[in-house]
């Protein structure tokens, strides 16, 4: 089978997609586009215009969670996604629910004034109180096994962890086991390798080429 992901070097959800098939220790080629610019055949390929695209053996497959799904079924080794069928279930739901926080993790990076910014740094925080409530003993999500919900999320905390220094969205004395989530996470050659060498450089650019309130507290 034929893999190649289409990308954008700061992409979350292309990210996420990068951890699942590194995990699952698959055999893939990366090809990035500049979505400022996009070359034609990616426009002729995309129907929402965005990554990730998942090219099998020339069939297009795209939105992160459709993607990881499908590598999931189609991989060597054990599954990402529990054998209950609601526990199944509840894990797509918090995939979803971490598209909401990446959703606003954004609007924190973009705000262009101080309550857009604040809105946005709240409702972040306050939907990592909700993980919090939700999780177990760990190390991941679902426990011991890796799951596609851990690597929904992770791609969001690798941005908090960067951000820290500028603003700490939460404190781990205040969300441990989200905190201890995080570091089990960060620590996976999987996540790790998921992003390119130079991501911390061009993701602070990113930030600084928003103009926005963020922007403002980076070094000059």
């Amino acid at each position: 089978m034929d893999l190649e992901l289409v990308s954008f070097k700061l992409c979350p959800y292309a990210q996420r997609v990068v951890i699942t098939l590194l995990h699952r220790h698959a055999d893939f080629r990366m090809t990035f586009v500049d979505l400022d610019d996009p070359p034609a055949w990616f426009v002729d390929i995309s129907p929402f215009g965005k990554v990730p695209l998942l090219k099998v053996d020339g069939t297009v497959l795209f939105e992160s969670a459709v993607i990881n799904e499908f590598i999931d079924e189609v991989a060597a080794g054990p599954p990402m996604k529990p054998a209950d069928p609601l526990a199944r279930a509840v894990n797509r739901a918090w995939v979803e629910f971490a598209s909401a926080c990446l959703v606003d993790h954004s609007d924190l990076v973009a705000a262009p004034e101080e309550k857009a910014y604040k809105r946005a740094l709240e409702g972040l925080g306050e939907k990592l109180d909700q993980v919090e409530e939700v999780l177990g003993e760990g190390p991941y999500f679902n426990g011991a096994p890796f799951s596609l919900v851990d690597s929904a999320f992770a791609p969001l905390f690798m941005r908090l962890e960067i951000l820290r220094p500028l603003v700490a969205v939460y404190e781990p004395r205040d969300l441990p086991k989200v905190a201890r989530w995080s570091a089990a996470l960060l620590a996976l050659p999987a996540v790790r390798e998921s992003v390119v060498s130079e991501f911390r450089e061009i993701y602070i650019e990113d930030v600084r080429k928003r103009r926005g309130v963020l922007a403002a507290t980076l070094p000059t």
